[in-house]
């Protein structure tokens, strides 16, 4: 059953650029995951400082291996994170037809 997974970054201010060039990519390395089935990473022009992620793998194992790859620990929890003011995340299961 795909997992889904939505995630809110608070950009602390001043660190724009780390955590959009973290965002950039990092994007194109996570659909290039053998369990990725979407990513993707969006804003609302008015809030410049709130990123969101939304993200769905074949499984929760594969989002698990998406935390634990090379890409996420090097982009992700090197350098975006420790640039956020605030990360929230949510876990869903798709209902499929």
């Amino acid at each position: 059953m795909p997992y889904v997974v939505t995630a809110t970054w608070t950009v602390r201010e001043g660190s724009e650029d780390t955590v959009l060039d973290a965002v950039r990519e990092l994007t194109p390395l996570s659909r290039a995951e053998p369990g990725c089935r979407f990513y993707q990473a969006y804003h609302d022009p008015q809030e410049p400082l709130v990123i969101h992620l939304f993200e769905i793998y074949d499984d929760e194992r594969a989002y698990q291996a998406h935390g634990d790859s090379e890409h996420f620990k090097r982009l992700g929890f090197g350098q975006a994170i420790p640039a956020l003011d605030k990360r929230e995340r949510a876990f869903f299961l798709a209902i499929e037809p």
